[in-house]
Parts: structure tokens; C-alpha cells; sequence
């Protein structure tokens, strides 16, 4: 099982990348959260890797620090939750402020999450609640955004966001009242992030 890689970042999107380890390319899933804090194309980034085995495929899910992979193997202990929504819920809101729902048991914050209604907010909190603390302790604040090239990125954060669960529909409102309240274009890491505040707020 592969548990971690380092190698040259040949491409990046908000949902996967490509990791060149000495010429092998690996396509790997992540999460906003690392997407944000990730380096400029071509440069060298490490990840902590969850290797999932299924049947017809193998894929790899990463993370730049251990804290995002310790509680995406968390959530992917509660009963129908794979791998796919586990790294939606981690996209859905900062490291920090989801360990904190769970321990506090906020099923309505949890329940505003992309594919979890209420039923499974409760049962996330329920059986998560006593084993977020020794994370909880260790996570930082908000990642860094990584610089990206100027220029319109309302597409791509339209695509991002709809990959996470919500409606085309409120994405396109969320986005447009986001550009409205801003005097410059913002590069697409602050885009998807505002348009995710904006999305939470109903």
C-alpha cells in the first residue's frame, strides 16, 4: 500500500492532481483543503496517501498533512460513508471547524454538508465525537491559498462546486453574489472558499 508520496506536481484541480515521482504519474484525490495550500504546477509537494482497494480499480487519496488523512479515515468508519463523500465533507468546511461540530455534536452545522442530512450528522457526531479530540489538538488554522493565474475562474469554480454536491443552479448564485461583493476578479482558490461561505449561509 502506497502511504506516501513526493514528487513534482505536473497538474492540479480543486478535486485531483498529478504527482510525478520519478517519471511514474500518479493521479490522486483530494481534498479542497489541500488544493489550497498546494504549490505552483512543476514544483515539488509531498502527500499523505490512503490507498483504496476496490475490486475493479485502485485509487489514491491525498493529503498534505497528516490530520486531513487521520480524520478522513475516521469518517470513513461511520456506516455509508465512502470514500468519495468522506473527502466531500472534507471539502466542505476548514479542518478545524468540522472537528469541532463533531465534538460538540453540532448535527445542523454537519447537516448543511453536501450528500449528509440530519440522520447521518447525528451518527457522524455520535460515533466520531470521542476520537476528533487528539486531531482536533493538532490542526491549524486556514491553509494558505496558492497562487494561481489571473483571469476569470468562475467555470472552474462552478465545476468544483458542483462536484462537491451542490446545485448548479445555487452554485451560479452563490458565485455571482461573491464577484458582486468584490472589487477585483479573485483567483480561484478564494473564489471556490467565498463561494462556499455563500453557499452555507442558504
Amino acid at each position: 500500500m502506497i502511504a506516501f508520496l513526493t514528487g513534482k506536481l505536473t497538474f492540479k484541480a480543486p478535486t485531483h492532481l498529478t504527482l510525478d515521482v520519478h517519471g511514474v504519474g500518479y493521479e490522486v484525490h483530494i481534498p479542497l483543503s489541500t488544493y489550497y495550500a498546494l504549490p505552483n504546477v512543476n514544483e515539488v509537494t509531498a502527500l499523505n496517501i490512503h490507498t483504496h482497494v476496490r475490486e475493479d480499480a485502485i485509487q489514491l487519496f491525498g493529503f498534505l498533512s497528516p490530520q486531513e488523512k487521520e480524520s478522513f479515515l475516521l469518517l470513513m468508519t461511520v456506516t455509508g460513508i465512502g470514500p468519495k463523500l468522506a473527502l466531500n465533507i472534507l471539502s466542505s468546511m476548514p479542518l478545524a471547524d468540522l472537528l469541532r461540530a463533531i465534538r460538540t455534536e453540532d448535527v445542523e452545522r454537519l447537516a448543511t454538508i453536501p450528500g449528509i442530512g440530519k440522520k447521518s450528522a447525528g451518527r457522524i457526531a455520535l460515533e466520531l465525537k470521542d476520537k476528533v479530540g487528539k486531531i482536533a489538538s493538532t490542526a491549524g488554522g486556514k491553509p494558505t491559498p496558492d497562487r494561481v493565474d489571473t483571469g476569470e475562474h468562475f467555470e472552474d469554480a462552478l465545476s468544483a462546486l458542483v462536484n462537491l454536491g451542490y446545485r448548479p443552479h445555487d452554485v451560479k448564485e452563490a458565485l455571482k453574489k461573491v464577484a458582486k461583493t468584490s472589487a477585483h476578479p479573485l483567483p480561484l482558490t478564494n473564489l471556490i472558499r467565498e463561494g462556499l461561505k455563500e453557499l452555507a449561509r442558504g
